[in-house]
Formats: C-alpha cells, sequence, structure tokens
C-alpha cells in the first residue's frame, strides 16, 4: 500500500505548478520521473496531453490533435492516461487512442475505437480507462460487434473483440473469482465477467433496478466483488466454482449509492466520500454484518465528488472543492486528522490526484501542482 502523511501542514507546501489551459475530467498519470496530464485547447478545439518532469515541473512534451463535438460535461478526456514501462496510452473523449513514447511524446500508433469498431458517441463521452492484462490493452468501444477488444499494445492491431452492448463509464479490473482469472466490469445495463484469452463473455448480471450508469468501477475484495451504484446500492458477490458470479448478493448497504464515486477499502472496512457525508461501512471482520455502516460523518467536503487514496491505517481524500482531509481507518469513529486546502476557493477538482513517494501530483481547471507530503 501506499504511503501517507501521519498529518498535513498548515499551507500547501507546493514544490511546482504548471498552468493549464482547461479543465479536464481524466486522472493524472505518474511516475517518479514523468507526470502526465490531460488539457484543452482554450479554444475547445483540440485534445492536449502534456508531460512533466516530476521533479521540475519542467514540461517535457505535448500531443495535440484535433477533436471537434459537444458533449456533456466539456469535450476534455475523461479516461486516466496508462504508463507502462516507456509507453503512455492516451484516451481522449471521442475515442482517440495514441500510444506515446514516454521520453518524447513520439507516435508509435494510433486509433480511434469509435471509428474503428462503429460504436456509437456516448453523451459523456469515452471514459473507460485503458488497462493492460496478460500483454492486452484492454478497451471498451460499446460497438455491436465490439462490445469490449482487446489491442496489442506494441502495435494497436486488434488480438480479439467481442460483441455485446454499449460502453458504460467505469474501468474494468482483472481479477480472480471463483478459481477463475477474469476480466471484470460493465456495458451500459449490466454486469460482467470476460476470458482474458478469447474475450468470451462468462456471465453477466443484471441488477434489479434500471438506470444506473455504471461509472464507479468494481472492487475485487477476498475473492468477492464490491460493487455501488446509484440506482442500486452497494452490494458484495460471491462466485459459484465455475467462476461465475452468484445473482444474490452477500450483502447490501441501501445507504451507500454514490453515482461517481469509486470506494476504496482498507484494512477490512469501505471507505466512500457521497452526498455530504464520509461512509465507513464494515466487510464483516470481527463477526459483524458485512456492509454495516461503522460509521458516517458529514461535511460539505464529502458533497459533490472525492477522490480517495488508501494506506493500512490511514485515507486521503481529495474534496471537489480542492481541499485535503487525512483520515483515521483504524478508529471505530470518524477521525480526523489534518486538511490542507490545496487550491482557491473557486476550485472544482473532479480529476483523481496521484501519489508517487512522497508527493502528490493534483489538479484543478487552471495548474497542475505538486506537493511534498513529507515533512521533517
Amino acid at each position: 500500500m501506499p504511503w501517507l502523511p501521519k498529518t498535513l501542514p498548515e499551507e500547501p507546501p507546493v514544490v511546482w505548478e504548471l498552468p493549464l489551459a482547461r479543465a479536464a475530467l481524466a486522472g493524472i498519470a505518474a511516475t517518479s520521473n514523468y507526470v502526465v496530464v490531460a488539457d484543452r485547447s482554450p479554444d475547445e478545439q483540440s485534445d492536449i496531453w502534456r508531460c512533466v518532469d516530476a521533479g521540475s515541473g519542467r514540461q517535457l512534451w505535448q500531443l495535440e490533435y484535433s477533436t471537434v463535438g459537444n458533449l456533456d460535461w466539456g469535450n476534455s478526456p475523461r479516461a486516466t492516461p496508462l504508463i507502462r514501462n516507456d509507453r503512455a496510452y492516451l484516451l481522449g473523449a471521442f475515442g482517440d487512442l495514441h500510444c506515446v513514447r514516454l521520453e518524447d511524446g513520439k507516435v508509435v500508433w494510433k486509433r480511434n475505437i469509435v471509428i474503428d469498431f462503429g460504436a456509437a458517441q456516448l453523451k459523456w463521452g469515452m471514459c473507460v480507462s485503458p488497462v493492460i492484462v496478460d500483454d492486452k490493452l484492454i478497451v471498451g468501444p460499446g460497438a455491436k460487434d465490439a462490445s469490449l477488444a482487446a489491442l496489442d499494445p506494441g502495435t494497436g492491431k486488434t488480438i480479439w473483440k467481442t460483441p455485446g452492448r454499449p460502453a458504460a463509464y467505469a474501468t474494468f479490473i482483472a481479477a480472480t473469482f471463483g478459481g477463475r482469472r477474469q476480466l471484470v466490469g460493465y456495458d451500459a445495463t449490466t454486469l460482467g465477467g470476460w476470458d482474458i484469452a478469447t474475450g468470451r463473455r462468462l456471465w453477466e448480471l443484471t441488477p434489479e433496478n434500471e438506470g444506473d450508469f455504471n461509472v464507479p468501477s468494481p472492487i475485487a475484495v477476498d475473492g468477492k466483488l464490491l460493487v455501488t451504484s446509484e440506482n442500486n446500492c452497494t452490494r458484495l458477490y460471491g462466485f459459484a466454482d465455475d467462476g461465475t458470479i452468484k445473482p444474490k448478493p452477500q450483502a447490501v448497504n441501501w445507504d451507500l449509492y454514490p453515482d461517481t464515486v469509486t470506494p476504496v477499502v482498507v484494512a477490512g472496512k469501505v471507505f466512500c466520500g457521497f452526498g455530504g457525508e464520509l461512509f465507513c461501512l464494515d466487510l464483516g471482520a470481527g463477526g459483524k454484518q458485512p456492509l454495516e455502516a461503522l460509521w458516517t460523518q458529514v461535511d460539505d467536503a464529502y458533497l459533490d465528488h472525492s477522490s480517495i487514496i488508501g494506506s493500512a491505517d490511514r485515507i486521503l481524500v481529495a474534496s471537489s472543492q480542492g481541499e485535503l482531509l487525512l483520515v483515521s481507518t483504524r478508529a471505530d469513529r470518524y477521525e480526523l486528522l489534518a486538511r490542507l486546502k490545496m487550491f482557491g476557493d473557486d476550485c472544482e477538482l473532479i480529476s483523481h490526484p496521484a501519489l508517487v513517494g512522497t508527493r502528490l501530483f493534483a489538479r484543478d481547471s487552471e495548474r497542475l501542482i505538486c506537493l511534498e507530503l513529507k515533512q521533517d
């Protein structure tokens, strides 16, 4: 698990900052050497991806390409960039997918997963972040003949595609359930599992209530699956020996139903900031009923959207108002350890920050900043 500080300073310890042109929803990807962040041209006609030196904040390169359209919540990229070895994989909201060299931004290959697979453009754009599993780059075009697809990370060529429904917005995970390693995620209306080697769909589950947008990603928890959505709440599922899901959840919490926020599981507890509250649910430790609320805490910091990074005994919450909150995970009640305002009062922070070592990289609509969280 990542390192988190024991407390936070009173003022933001900014190491460097880089001006940005517009707001973007995509999370930040970072290593000890590079930070990759999405941006958008001032005239809203182009995507811009910027790569920054992690130590100094100096921009190393940028990739800009024309993307014209009109999406809800703006036209900037939504999918978090993927860094793997010396490559970065960048997916824009209109389906433009680029593989670039991390060192200099040179394009190795490019495709448009909406056009190439004949998919319909989503209301909120392409949001499913690319992931690499067993040397396959997994993308979710949501086309009739390619609901899910695997590409060769080196060339971009299609390895397999599987028919199905339009895409959802949550990123896929790979984990072992019922003794079978598989991809798990959503299409527009169902939860499902797919064979990694072939793309064959192994199972599907239609929730009881319709209308979920399927934005929060599923979470693997000790061979079980934790999912949450705005119309079907938070559920914990088990699996049969053949790797298919058991349709009746083992436990349900009807009070936690976030529409955009993915929870974090730390030390047998589920943490999620939603609707003006931070929730702490029990996963069943100590003989208690699974998904029972151990505590909740009301705070405007958890009102709209929040991103959480977890360690063994603390969580770090980044609020949509640009504030950091450090909370203990070991206490049997809400214990706020520290809070820090990163940006000004007019901030809107939706992009998930990145933590590398002791440095946190975060952005609002105007700038990318690097904070040194380790104090002497």
